[in-house]
């Protein structure tokens, strides 16, 4: 038979392999980000050829079978066009336009509370919590050194917004991992995460406006308190108005990109040859995660037909006990690996076939699902040491701003992993879900 053999646990070595590899890496180079995650992976699915039992065109066919998924094809394609959008509007000032106009009607005293908004704005619209990081990363540092503000309060603002941007996002590339690997719509998925992330969004704002009536404001106006212009950011409005509409993603993408070519053409920022160039500089912007999650999909394939998902999970579920349990369990898992491998959008690939089972086998929404894996990536990769976020904010301070000063500022990371605990040990989430139409399938 043309099938691969069971093979139990050994059936997870491959995996293992490529999250070890990934992982001592990072160590060894004192990066994360240095070693390509694609080899890694192709590390992994040479080891699952050498040791899996099976015939060469078993394997081979397994593989394929993985890479060309129909939910793995749909969120290489979302990729590409959110890369695609993100770098279009920048390119034409979308970026700029958008950090001036926070600037401008932000009152000196609440430059945290603002930065927190504006990185939240810019990550959503972007997709990026890392891009709008390093947008806004060293007028923060400027805007604190200027304003008398706290460096650690205003850093802090900065990552929690930026984290809960892109873990809102309809064109982050947690949230398309998560809802193409649950295979549930992001629309759907959007409704549970802003119930949970929203309390912990407006909860935050409240400290920081505290925080703000404490604040000496210097007289006058802040130099980047610039002149902005208003058109660059409308492509960023209406991206986001059309996915909470449920317009499928594809044409929210390419309306997205198209408008703010157009918006460039009219300005004199982007001529059509440059159009073409940053649409393709936007696509091969996304060439790792594309080849990561394609690659991953097939050595996940492999690794499902030798029998390594079911033996994983079967050896999870003696941990789970419960409906509540297994959310723990989902976090958990994700958190894990989110941890070792210090890259969210990873950790939600890796392990989305495992938990998928869970999330079915202890009747969990998968609309809350998506919600969960997308949240507690996202809180661990903002409290990592070594995660790129939290490298980025403290390279630009110089390392003057100590990761302990910053952590002891994340305010909004930990508010949203109190949330989370909530919807997961109250029947608050699974309340609302029932009240709502069944789930609609990707990729809208």
């Amino acid at each position: 038979m043309n099938q691969l053999q069971k093979s139990g646990g050994v059936a997870l070595l491959p995996f293992l392999v490529f999250v070890l590899t990934f992982l001592g890496a990072g160590i060894g180079l004192a990066d994360f980000y240095a070693f390509p995650s694609p080899v890694a992976v192709v590390l992994g699915i040479i080891v699952a050829f050498l040791i899996l039992k099976g015939s060469i065109t078993a394997k081979v066919d397994a593989l394929i079978r993985g890479c060309g998924d129909s939910r793995i094809m749909t969120m290489c394609l979302i990729y590409l066009l959110a890369g695609a959008f993100a770098t279009v509007s920048k390119a034409m000032g979308g970026v700029d336009a958008t950090v001036n106009l926070g600037l401008a009607l932000v009152p000196v005293k609440f430059l945290a509370l603002g930065i927190f908004l504006l990185a939240g704005f810019l990550s959503t619209a972007s997709g990026t919590s890392v891009g709008s990081i390093v947008a806004l990363g060293p007028i923060a540092v400027g805007l604190a050194e200027q304003s008398q503000t706290s460096m650690p309060l205003m850093l802090g603002a900065l990552l929690g917004g930026a984290m809960f941007g892109d873990n809102l996002s309809f064109i982050s590339d947690t949230t398309i991992a998560a809802t193409q690997s649950q295979e549930c719509s992001m629309k759907d998925k959007f409704k549970v995460n802003i119930l949970i992330a929203g309390p912990a969004a407006l909860l935050n704002i409240f400290l920081l406006f505290l925080a703000g009536q404490y604040a000496v404001a210097p007289e006058g106006l802040l130099p980047e308190a610039a002149a902005f212009s208003f058109w660059p950011i409308v492509p960023y409005l209406l991206v986001i108005v059309l996915a909470v509409t449920g317009v499928n993603v594809f044409v929210v993408l390419s309306i997205g990109t198209l408008l703010a070519g157009l918006i460039g053409f009219i300005d004199g920022s982007l001529q059509p040859l440059l159009f073409a160039q940053k649409v393709y500089e936007g696509f091969t912007g996304m060439t790792e995660i594309f080849l990561l999650s394609m690659l991953t999909g097939g050595l996940a394939e492999m690794v499902r037909a030798a029998g390594g998902i079911d033996y994983l999970v079967s050896g999870i579920s003696k941990a789970i006990g419960s409906h509540k349990t297994a959310q723990v369990g989902i976090g958990a898992l994700v958190s894990g690996t989110n941890a070792a491998i210090a890259n969210n959008t990873v950790s939600i690939v890796v392990t989305g076939p495992v938990v998928k089972e869970i999330s079915r086998n202890y009747a969990v929404d998968k609309r809350k699902t998506a919600a969960l894996m997308d949240i507690f990536s996202c809180v661990i990769q903002g409290l990592l040491p070594y995660g790129a976020q939290v490298l980025i904010i403290i390279g630009f301070t110089k390392n003057s701003v100590s990761f302990t000063q910053l952590l002891a500022h994340a305010w909004y990371l930990y508010l949203l992993f109190g949330f989370t605990l909530l919807a997961i040990f109250t029947p608050i989430v699974d309340k609302y879900l029932a009240r709502l139409p069944a789930a609609e399938t990707p990729a809208g």
